[in-house]
């Protein structure tokens, strides 16, 4: 299978590690916005084609993969599917819920398979969990949750300057609602949320709290900064009627810390290879994968709830 990836950047270079380990995959282009960082990309994975025109990465490929700045989505996602060409979409699809209902609907008309990166769905900690409840084994009280970074410059996961600015509640805050609907297999049915100061020139709120409630009864809170100066992250606790776990990416252990032997949950501990897996494994099965477009739209439409409430005017900047 021909995959090309569109991003160069920090999770472009995640995706491109998992890819490696999938048998029957080749990257055959890598689209970049930056000229200089695209080629040391390219050149450092092997890649033969590198470039920065999405129409030549997606005549070169089956399928592609747009770990792309968020507001390029929209547009990118679309030309993809309307190409006729399968698509990963890096978290958030979108920055608004029209852009996100737009897109589900594209795949619907196209037929193609069309996914998220909602990779908390896919990180063994949280698989080991998820297997328990369906099971009947778990049941969820509370997730509390604390997503904390240090971000007072425009700076991504790798330290190099981004091209747009990252976001609390559009991306940080999508992962958990996510996987809170996945864990709880419910929608929210009850939402608060604050914020604190903006930034004076990012232009975006560096603390946020978030309350969630689904009609069972099992609750949400969770605590995002990007003002947090020490251990960064997302630090998960479930608390259930039987038993208190912490997750922290793909590391699980139990309320007093004794850490879950998580090697048999999956073939691999890497949730992203795991998501690219799913990917491809739906593509070669013609189905729906496992956090499909649709899929995540009650997410979506869960922080535009809480984007009106706490941001009216929607001043805030991508």
């Amino acid at each position: 299978m021909r995959i090309c990836v569109a991003g160069q950047g920090a999770f472009g270079q995640k995706h491109l590690d998992a890819l490696k380990r999938i048998d029957g995959v080749e990257v055959t282009s890598l689209i970049g916005g930056n000229p200089k960082g695209t080629e040391e990309v390219a050149k450092k994975y092997g890649i033969a084609h590198w470039g920065h025109d999405l129409t030549e990465g997606i005549a070169r490929a089956d399928a592609v993969i747009l770990a792309t700045p968020t507001q390029m989505h929209r547009a990118q996602g679309e030309q993809v599917m309307r190409a006729g060409k399968h698509v990963l979409i890096e978290i958030p699809i979108a920055d608004t819920v029209q852009d996100a209902e737009e897109l589900a609907a594209i795949a619907k008309e196209t037929g193609v398979v069309a996914m998220g990166g909602h990779v908390r769905r896919f990180n063994p900690s949280h698989q080991w969990v998820n297997r328990r409840i369906r099971k009947g084994e778990l049941k969820i009280q509370q997730m509390d949750v604390q997503t904390y970074f240090f971000r007072r410059t425009n700076m991504n996961a790798a330290g190099k300057p981004r091209s747009w600015t990252d976001h609390l509640l559009w991306h940080h805050a999508a992962h958990t609602v996510d996987l809170f609907h996945y864990q709880t297999g419910e929608t929210t049915s009850e939402c608060y949320a604050v914020q604190g100061p903006r930034h004076p020139e990012l232009g975006i709120a560096m603390d946020m709290g978030i309350v969630m409630k689904v009609p069972s009864g099992a609750m949400l809170t969770l605590s995002l900064s990007f003002n947090n100066d020490g251990p960064i992250g997302s630090f998960f606790r479930y608390i259930c009627d039987n038993g208190t776990y912490q997750a922290y990416y793909d590391d699980l252990a139990d309320g007093k810390k004794n850490p879950i032997d998580l090697s048999q949950v999956d073939v691999s501990m890497d949730g992203i290879e795991l998501e690219d897996r799913e990917f491809i494994a739906a593509i070669r099965e013609k189905r729906e994968p496992n956090s499909s477009l649709a899929q995540v739209l009650p997410c979506m439409q869960v922080l535009d709830r809480i984007e009106k409430m706490i941001d009216p005017k929607r001043e805030c900047v991508m």
